[in-house]
């Protein structure tokens, strides 16, 4: 009883006003699990009570006027607003169904004319190279179902000639296996497609394996750079620090200019008086004071001018 409440309680499908043979296909399964298949084909009339009924007679009565009513009321909730307005005069339920069955699947030219253009449209079918087989063998039985509903026939072994020829070039190693092994002509679809899937997975792994190792080469290469880089880090710093200290160390006497170039080196001999500690050129025995402070006033400011002081008898007359 339980199964039966829960079954009662799924809703009948909704036909729009297209797709009537899928929808009536559906609708005729949901009227036969009710059961109120029986009051929809046929024309069923309800028996009239004699004058002393019995018991079983009203209740037999009964149950028709029910069973009638309820297929009458399932087939108004299975159709769209827009086609309810165009039924909802009609009295009896068979009287519904041939209306519609009438209105919309149409007569033996239509129909005709359906398979011509669904037929012709699965000749056209071609599988894409980003395709998957289920995805192109789901494409095709979309089109034979619709012909199959129409009341024609289709057999499988079409939509299997259908693909052996229309599957692209990659496929082709497993085609030539087939035809060694197989009569392609017996060979049923779940087989064909069984057969294109698995290797489309095998495919599909290769590709991965071969992206992975791609990957990883990449990773290995970009780390050995990487540590190369770091490695020779330190040696251009301690070369650019010694360089640094080489050009730029400050005198130890005058604490300005290189040691080199310092006129005030103790070391330093004087070439016109012969004396240590200064150059010829800020002699005192070869300038006059004034010549003396001309020089020191106009000497580079990258060379040292003063050591510790200049000579007492230069500075007084500098002074």
């Amino acid at each position: 009883m339980d199964s039966e409440a829960s079954f009662k309680a799924i809703a009948p499908p909704v036909f729009d006003g297209t797709h009537y043979q899928m929808w009536a296909i559906r609708m005729e399964a949901y009227l036969e699990a009710n059961d109120l298949w029986e009051v929809v084909e046929q024309k069923q009339e309800v028996p009239v009570l004699p004058d002393n009924p019995t018991v079983a007679q009203i209740k037999n009565q009964k149950e028709m006027r029910q069973r009638k009513s309820k297929a009458r009321a399932t087939l108004f909730a299975a159709v769209s607003s827009t086609i309810f307005t165009r039924i909802m005069t009609l009295k009896a339920a068979h009287e519904i169904w041939d209306f519609l069955k009438k209105e919309y699947e149409g007569n033996e030219r239509v129909k005709g004319m359906q398979v011509l253009n669904l037929i012709r449209e699965f000749e056209m079918q071609r599988m894409k190279e980003s395709e998957t087989t289920k995805d192109y063998a789901e494409r095709l039985l979309s089109i034979v179902n619709k012909v199959r509903l129409l009341g024609t026939e289709f057999s499988n072994s079409r939509i299997v000639q259908k693909i052996l020829v229309t599957i692209p070039e990659r496929f082709e190693a497993t085609i030539s296996s087939l035809e060694n092994t197989k009569d392609l002509s017996s060979i049923t679809l779940a087989e064909l497609l069984n057969t294109l899937q698995a290797q489309e997975q095998r495919r599909l792994m290769r590709q991965e394996g071969s992206m992975e190792g791609a990957f990883q080469a990449k990773s290995q290469h970009y780390n050995n750079n990487k540590d190369k880089n770091s490695s020779k880090q330190p040696e251009i710093s301690s070369s650019s620090r010694n360089n640094n200290t080489q050009v730029y160390s400050p005198c130890p006497h005058c604490k300005k200019t290189p040691q080199k170039r310092c006129w005030w080196r103790p070391d330093i001999k004087c070439n016109k008086c012969g004396q240590l500690g200064h150059v010829e050129r800020i002699c005192k025995n070869q300038q006059q004071p004034d010549e003396a402070k001309a020089v020191i006033d106009h000497a580079p400011e990258e060379e040292c001018l003063w050591h510790h002081a200049l000579p007492a008898a230069v500075l007084r007359k500098v002074g």
